[in-house]
């Protein structure tokens, strides 16, 4: 899974018929920090987020087993968008 920010929209009024009606989002990795961490990528949003967002994309063949993806070209899908972000820091030693 990728941890990753919208940063944009794509809009591509000619596409595969199986992609009609879908939202492209542009997302920026983000690094467990929360730091910009790599390219930007281009996700199907299966999960009504938007600019801003911090959400988990999952890419690959996993993308395609995302809700309604079934048999359709994508390489990234959009399948949650975070509430928070919780890493502990280290304890001290005893």
């Amino acid at each position: 899974m990728i941890l990753a920010k919208i940063v944009g929209t794509v809009v591509a009024t000619r596409k595969d018929e199986r992609l009609v009606s879908s939202k492209l989002l542009v997302a920026r990795p983000l690094d467990s920090s929360g730091q910009p961490d790599g390219n930007h990528l281009v996700a199907i949003d299966t999960v009504d987020a938007g600019f801003g967002d911090t959400v988990l994309i999952v890419s690959g063949s996993s993308a395609r087993m995302a809700s309604g993806l079934k048999d359709c070209p994508v390489d990234a899908a959009i399948v949650g968008i975070v509430d928070t972000i919780d890493i502990p820091q280290d304890t001290p030693k005893k």
